[in-house]
């Protein structure tokens, strides 16, 4: 019943997505940008930063560079926007004249701009290929399923959990059942990728299992250590928004430079 709780949500959000993902440029990097920055608001109220407008406003704003980045294809200043961003904020304490808790703004303003907008939007930057829409959504479909098939099967294996602190419903026997099933339909898949070789799809599928499992684990350790797990709602189904977008933000950029070194 979780396990499909979490999946229902796709039945609505799933074609929204192929719509805007196949909307005219530049309206599907603008709407991915719109995604990264509701999960960057979803990451500040988990934060307690978001009574920072300043701090918020600006990586806001970095992620609506990036965009525009991803947009003209400029890789360059897209890899340098976290620097820039970096920046910006130093200056806040200095226009404030205030040095009190800055160091800690400062670092959850950048953390939350690496993870929320630099790593989610290299998915921005798959689009600039002709079949970037199809990459995209052959990623959400792996990281999905292997996250549910994991949380599905948890009960079957509980023994050997992985991080019995962290995320208790982690096995390791369910999540090497659920890797074999992710790269079975990564097989299935794999009209989807522009190059159909047992390379594209092994590769993708490693990638979008450990990968998706690892932003989830990460922003698991956030929501715990602030002690708040849950913010808001997402359409249909268990967690909010932030929950639909944490497996992407390493599968995003490793799959993207993965790819690029093996074309």
């Amino acid at each position: 019943m979780s396990a499909w709780a979490s999946i229902s949500h796709w039945l609505i959000a799933g074609p929204a997505l192929f719509i805007l993902f196949g909307l005219p440029s530049p309206w599907p990097v603008f709407g991915l940008s719109v995604i990264a920055i509701y999960g960057a608001k979803a990451f500040f109220k988990i934060m307690g930063l978001y009574q920072e407008s300043v701090f918020v406003l600006i990586c806001y704003a970095g992620i609506l560079g990036l965009a525009l980045c991803s947009y003209l294809d400029r890789l360059d200043i897209y890899n340098v926007m976290p620097l820039i961003v970096l920046g910006i904020c130093c200056f806040v304490p200095l226009i404030r004249n205030n040095y009190k808790r800055m160091i800690q703004y400062i670092s959850l303003t950048l953390l939350g701009f690496i993870f929320l907008g630099w790593s989610f939007m290299h998915l921005g930057l798959l689009l600039r290929y002709p079949t970037g829409l199809y990459q995209i959504m052959y990623l959400i479909i792996l990281t999905e399923f292997c996250d549910n098939t994991n949380l599905a099967i948890g009960r079957y294996f509980k023994s050997w959990r992985l991080f019995p602190l962290i995320d208790p419903k982690r096995t390791l026997g369910s999540t090497l059942v659920s890797v074999s099933l992710t790269l079975a339909l990564a097989f299935v898949m794999r009209q989807l990728l522009p190059d159909q070789s047992d390379l594209y799809w092994y590769t993708t599928g490693l990638i979008a299992s450990f990968g998706g499992l690892w932003g989830d684990l990460v922003m698991s350790v956030v929501r715990r250590d602030a002690g708040v797990r849950i913010v808001g709602s997402f359409i249909l189904g268990r967690g909010d928004f932030l929950h639909r977008m944490d497996r992407l933000i390493f599968v995003a950029p490793l799959y993207y430079y993965v790819m690029r070194a093996i074309s």
